[in-house]
């Protein structure tokens, strides 16, 4: 299984790579003819790019070190990796939202709003174009990969569209005089760039803390139970590491039955919960049932 973790995580490395070099090309785009066009939106959103080449990076850096097998202080592998990896995306993506915030108020605040050329509008939506391109292709392979990381790029690629079109709407109605509309774009853009950083927070620090969805253990329990072999089943405890469940699983059994065959039925739950429930590593732990 290990091997075939290590198999998608490459896989994975594909979109990371696609995405540095698409946010490359749409940053210097925006940057450049948002100054040339002043346009504060343009800009605003040329910074938000220019920062996701860092996190992009980071990402792209997060699923190789996940890739590593484990050693003496990582037993169970550098699976986190992916995990730290999209909480670093989560706090750059933080940053950028609160500087492009101050700024645009500050813009506002001091009367400094000019009307922006009709070229910075043409720009936006070519690059929310290619940006929704880039969130579906992610956003697909990640689902196939199971790589969170991945998963927190694609949501990266598909709230720059959504500021990109938002950015170009607003572009084009200030360029009929109302200087101000761009500057206040440039505001809702660094809101949405500050939630989609606070989601992303949200999912990796859960997972770092070993935070796991209750409504799966349910399911877990279901299907364990489902052998008759198993009286009860007295705790079931799941972690993360990276998109890989890992279980710690106690249950009790008839104590009259062997060694042998407990060990065999155990076999068989671990065998279940991987084939259906894609669990990478379950420990079961077999007590004694009570009268």
């Amino acid at each position: 299984m290990n091997q075939t973790r290590y198999a998608e995580l490459k896989q994975a490395e594909r979109g990371a790579i696609l995405s540095i070099v698409a946010y490359i090309l749409v940053s210097i785009a925006k940057l450049a003819i948002g100054r040339l066009a002043n346009s504060e939106g343009l800009w605003a959103d040329g910074l938000n790019n220019a920062t996701d080449i860092v996190a992009s990076i980071a990402v792209l850096i997060g699923l190789r070190l996940a890739q590593k097998p484990a050693d003496e202080d990582h037993k169970y592998g550098h699976w986190k990796a992916e995990n730290v990896a999209s909480l670093v995306t989560s706090l750059i993506m933080l940053a950028v939202g609160l500087q492009v915030l101050w700024s645009s108020i500050q813009t506002i605040l001091l009367g400094e709003t000019q009307s922006p050329d009709m070229i910075a509008a043409v720009v936006g939506i070519i690059s929310a174009i290619l940006m929704y391109g880039m969130y579906y292709y992610n956003k697909r392979l990640s689902a196939r990969v199971k790589s969170s990381a991945l998963l927190a790029a694609a949501k990266d690629n598909r709230s720059d569209a959504w500021t990109s079109i938002g950015t170009a709407i607003a572009i084009f109605a200030a360029s009929f005089g109302i200087g101000w509309l761009d500057s206040l774009t440039a505001i809702v853009v660094a809101l949405l760039i500050i939630k989609t950083a606070v989601d992303i927070f949200r999912e990796s620090a859960f997972s770092l803390s070993d935070g796991f969805d209750e409504s799966l253990v349910v399911e877990y329990e279901a299907a364990i139970a489902g052998f008759s072999e198993v009286k009860s089943v007295k705790s079931i405890r799941g972690r993360m590491y990276g998109a890989n469940v890992f279980l710690d699983v106690v249950v009790t059994m008839d104590k009259s039955l062997t060694v042998e065959k407990s060990h065999n039925v155990a076999d068989a739950i671990e065998d279940l919960l991987a084939d259906r429930f894609q669990v990478f590593d379950t420990d079961i732990h077999i007590e004694p049932a009570t009268e």
